[in-house]
């Protein structure tokens, strides 16, 4: 007797669903933001050893960054079934069970945080706690479903990562590093709103109260640009503290320009394609801004 092979689902090896769970191209962003929050707590060229504690620090960190949106998988599965842009994660197609992805979130944030406590200092492990709580389970569970403001709160913890960088290399918490935690912290909401904007029949769709579900369209474009200008202002301060010099400043003033006009056109002018490419854009706006810190820092 032949088996169909309809009747046998084509399911990827196990280790990649593990993987996707963990939001890579997320994590990345937050490895690198993070990065750049230790580069810009040492002084002049890092030493070998401070070379091999950001090492460290990174792979901690990247565990219970993981972790995070592992369990974030979990607790939204329901919701990701119904949105195309989550549909495809194995939680949410049931290629996983809560009980495996729980248990690899639990072996990653208790793998990340024993790296950081040992090998770093109890500051930053704590802080990434922190994090994994206020992101796993403040935001996800608590904020999400209550408030349109949930992105706006819940932005703190996506703001920590060079806060936590800072910590891993000073052993402190410093107004520098709360200067890089603003930039990102202002930066999150006309970010995802951009994206919430164009994907609106999916929140819709999911129950989520996103602003543009529940304000409407204008409303959410008022407030993206309205948040573009004071993060404009937010990326001058490295600059205007002396933390960086003109390099940053020049790459400063043209991201925040060129994000501040996507979104005042997307204001005036809505369309799916130009809150996709607003979308886009402000993700080339953080990640270059972040590299213009570090290249400034040792160039100049």
């Amino acid at each position: 007797m032949t088996v169909g092979t309809a009747s046998v689902p084509h399911l990827p090896p196990t280790w990649r669903q593990f993987y996707a769970l963990m939001k890579p191209r997320v994590i990345q962003l937050i490895v690198f933001c993070a990065l750049i929050g230790m580069v810009l707590a040492v002084p002049g060229v890092p030493s070998w050893n401070q070379l091999a504690l950001a090492a460290i620090a990174c792979v901690g960190i990247w565990l219970v960054s993981g972790a995070a949106a592992a369990f974030n998988c979990v607790v939204e599965q329901h919701i990701d079934a119904k949105m195309r842009r989550t549909a495809w994660r194995p939680t949410a197609k049931g290629e996983l069970t809560n009980t495996q992805t729980l248990s690899f979130s639990a072996l990653l944030c208790g793998l990340g945080s024993a790296i950081l406590y040992l090998w770093v200092n109890p500051l930053t492990m704590w802080l990434t706690l922190g994090t994994f709580v206020g992101y796993a389970v403040i935001y996800t569970v608590v904020l999400k479903p209550l408030t349109p403001q949930n992105i706006v709160i819940g932005g703190a913890s996506g703001a920590m990562p060079p806060v936590l960088g800072w910590a891993a290399m000073a052993n402190a918490v410093t107004a520098e590093s709360l200067i890089l935690f603003l930039i990102i912290f202002l930066w999150t909401p006309p970010h995802f709103w951009a994206l919430a904007l164009y994907r609106v029949e999916d929140y819709r769709k999911s129950g989520l109260p996103m602003l543009p579900v529940t304000h409407g369209s204008e409303f959410t474009r008022l407030h993206i640009f309205l948040y573009t200008l004071v993060l404009f202002a937010a990326c001058l301060l490295p600059y205007l503290l002396g933390m960086n010099g003109w390099l940053y400043l020049l790459v400063a003033v043209v991201l925040s320009a060129g994000f501040t006009g996507y979104a005042w056109m997307l204001w005036r002018n809505y369309s799916d394609e130009l809150a996709r490419k607003t979308f886009r854009f402000s993700l080339y706006h953080l990640a270059l801004l972040f590299a213009a810190m570090l290249v400034d820092h040792y160039v100049l």
